[in-house]
């Protein structure tokens, strides 16, 4: 029987995400578990999710996830490359996962293969770097540079954004020889598209700012998200959005120096120094993202940048794999692979916080870095929510279908 790997935001986990599992399993076995690589409080467009990652997690599990791990802050707050390898490289340390299932709008492997490939090539850097001369962004220079080996149609590939993902997972892989990718077609509205609100499949961004608006989403989601994000709601922990973080977020920014911004992620051809007097000068989180930008950055990547600014996050953070493999939920079919992952995994599995001061320093960082990053999410939160120090508190939410069976 095979053991699935997805990697997800689940931000919220809404019908698409079942699909996708569901599809997974038909294909692969139905009873295959799955195990979730999610990211943190944090995700990868670079702003708060829209509930905390034990709510997200436990939704997952509620919804048909066997296990989920966190992927720890600095590689949820990297660029594709970066949070595709440390997602990947979690997979593999279980010890246990053998597939990585992923959605495209591809559909298939073998353009997807191909497009990595090329990216390996130090010939493709080659042209990336003359295309880059010519002033755009590092995207559409990829795309140039691709077009020149594949051809403009393969090219076009690139761009679409599960594609992107895809790739960067294909490329993580070629390093762990017995992972074996799966891609199935994204189906739905596209990554950041409205799309029709009358249609069942509806994009997770799309979901987000209609839940942040007021808007009921509970039709979009599985039964047991939607039940998780009402009881959020109802204790004042969700929905969250940038606008509950903005003060807290612009206080940190501009107390920090110069040399700060210059030893972020990304923070190369002088775009820290860019950022640092955005900050300096503009009165608000948008405005300042505004002033920093330019053709040839995007706005996710400057977004990620002042959290990392904000959070602690270093250059060179995220490199290799992350420390440990930190659970955040499990079904009864997950805690069985937790039996297997503590003879099997390549890494320290983590259940109990506390375990982690018995880590090295690199591990230690990293959950104090993704620590420091859940005190400042809860500032979101209503009053009685913020009490810091939670995420060294905060175990593992275990399903138990017997005892579960009536609540869902």
């Amino acid at each position: 029987m095979s053991v699935i790997g997805i990697v997800a935001e689940y931000n919220p986990f809404h019908l698409g995400h079942a699909l996708h599992i569901g599809k997974t399993r038909r294909a692969l076995g139905m009873d295959a578990p799955v195990v979730c690589v999610m990211t943190g409080d944090f995700v990868q467009r670079g702003a708060p999710a829209l509930m905390s990652k034990h709510a997200r997690a436990e939704a997952a599990v509620r919804s048909g996830v066997s296990l989920v791990l966190e992927l720890p802050l600095a590689w949820s707050l990297s660029s594709a490359e970066g949070f595709a390898r440390g997602a990947v490289g979690l997979l593999a340390a279980t010890g246990v996962v053998d597939t990585v299932s992923f959605g495209s709008e591809a559909g298939q492997l073998p353009p997807l293969q191909a497009l990595a490939a090329a990216l390996d090539d130090p010939e493709t850097d080659a042209a990336v770097v003359q295309e880059l001369q010519r002033g755009d962004g590092y995207a559409a220079a990829r795309e140039r540079a691709l077009a020149r080996s594949l051809g403009a149609a393969a090219a076009r590939q690139i761009g679409r954004p599960n594609n992107i993902l895809a790739v960067e997972y294909l490329r993580a892989m070629k390093v762990y020889p017995k992972l074996q990718p799966f891609t199935l077609m994204r189906e739905g509205a596209g990554h950041d598209e409205a799309g029709d609100a009358a249609s069942a499949l509806r994009s997770a961004s799309d979901l987000r700012a209609a839940c942040l608006s007021g808007t009921d989403i509970s039709a979009w989601l599985t039964p047991e998200s939607a039940a998780v994000l009402r009881r959020e709601r109802q204790a004042g922990r969700a929905p969250m959005g940038d606008a509950a973080l903005e003060i807290a977020l612009l206080s940190r920014l501009r107390m920090l120096p110069r040399e700060t911004f210059s030893t972020l992620p990304d923070a190369s051809e002088g775009l820290g120094d860019r950022l640092y007097r955005a900050v300096q000068t503009q009165p608000g989180l948008e405005q300042t993202l505004a002033a920093a930008k330019s053709r040839r950055y995007a706005l996710a990547r400057l977004r990620r940048m002042c959290l990392c600014a904000a959070l602690g996050v270093r250059r060179g953070d995220a490199a290799g794999t992350p420390p440990y493999l930190r659970v955040l939920a499990a079904d009864e079919a997950g805690q069985r692979l937790l039996h297997q992952m503590r003879k099997r995994a390549f890494l320290p599995v983590v259940t109990k916080p506390a375990a982690v001061r018995r880590l090295d320093g690199p591990a230690q960082r990293a959950f104090g870095t993704g620590a420091a990053a859940r005190d400042l999410y809860c500032l979101g939160w209503t009053p009685a929510e913020r009490t810091p120090g939670s995420d060294w508190r905060e175990t593992p939410f275990l399903l138990s279908m017997c005892r579960d069976k009536d609540k869902n």
